[in-house]
């Protein structure tokens, strides 16, 4: 018990009251699961890159005693889920990628001028503390001054034989003149919907880290609909978009599987006053791609063929 409470003091801030009663909460839960987080001790013991990763990024335990990531997840998933995210990031990509993703700093992937009012939009691969309730890692747009526009929040974890990226929710502008600015980001981007264009670039990232496949969590599979307020209504139907991207439903109600790769209308398909818009539209998705592709590739293992 004395090594949940070393662990929980990492966590909390315990002269905040309510980081204080989440730490007690946090200690009772991991005394109720003794042997499952003393594996997940173990886990992140078996090397110093792990064990780094987690006095970096703490919130690893308390992330498998919470009810996150999706609706209805046990324990045992959540923290299997952990495991796996991290021994699939370690093994592929190099300390630096792992310290600098799990030690709050924003690994940059691509950037694009918006106007002299906005600046410059970058996009970025972290994992704050923020967003721990819905994954492991985010891919996000932001503004300068680190104003968040959209984000997919996200961890890797098996599909059977295959790894797969499991999108826990995607997230908005919550800013004063969010449509505005939506607007404005659209307009720049060829009439390419922002919402589209961060899934998009959640597809390149799953191509780039060598995921085979996927998933996204429904209405019905969203992490918060674990708790007492189902009232909330989200802002954006997760089922009804990942439906216009081309998902489909799975066997789990929880869970939609999203392809890999987005799929592009053919220049017959578009009507001729539109296809320069289209081109131009075209060119900066394959600036995005490419962006990413060479980033991450720079971040990849001596050993490790992606």
């Amino acid at each position: 018990m004395s090594n949940f409470i070393e662990l929980g003091k990492k966590i909390y801030d315990l002269k905040n009251p309510r980081e204080a009663h989440r730490f007690a909460v946090f200690v009772a839960r991991c005394c109720l699961h003794p042997q499952r987080m003393s594996r997940l001790e173990k886990f992140f013991a078996q090397s110093e890159l792990l064990t780094k990763v987690a006095q970096g990024y703490p919130f690893v335990y308390e992330q498998a005693t919470r009810a996150f990531f999706y609706y209805n997840s046990t324990f045992e998933e959540r923290a299997q889920l952990i495991e796996e995210n991290m021994q699939f990031l370690s093994e592929r990509f190099n300390e630096d990628f792992m310290l600098k993703l799990y030690g709050d700093k924003k690994i940059e992937l691509w950037h694009m001028p918006l106007d002299e009012t906005l600046g410059e939009m970058n996009l970025v691969l972290c994992a704050e503390s923020g967003q721990r309730k819905e994954g492991l890692a985010a891919v996000m747009f932001n503004l300068p001054g680190e104003v968040p526009v959209y984000q997919i929040l996200f961890w890797i974890a098996r599909s059977g034989a295959d790894w797969a990226m499991w999108i826990g929710a995607m997230q908005g502008p919550n800013v004063d003149d969010a449509k505005d600015l939506v607007k404005r980001i659209t307009k720049k981007c060829h009439a390419y919907r922002t919402k589209n264009l961060i899934l998009y670039a959640a597809q390149a990232v799953a191509r780039s880290l060598g995921v085979k496949k996927i998933f996204a969590v429904t209405n019905e599979g969203y992490y918060a609909n674990n708790h007492v307020r189902r009232d909330r209504k989200l802002k954006t139907s997760f089922s009804d978009f990942w439906t216009e991207a081309g998902g489909v439903p799975t066997s789990d109600a929880r869970f939609y599987e999203l392809p890999l790769v987005e799929t592009r209308k053919t220049f017959e398909e578009i009507p001729s006053h539109k296809r320069a818009q289209y081109r131009r539209r075209f060119a900066l998705l394959d600036e995005l791609d490419a962006a990413i592709a060479t980033t991450l590739r720079g971040f990849k293992n001596a050993n490790c063929d992606i």
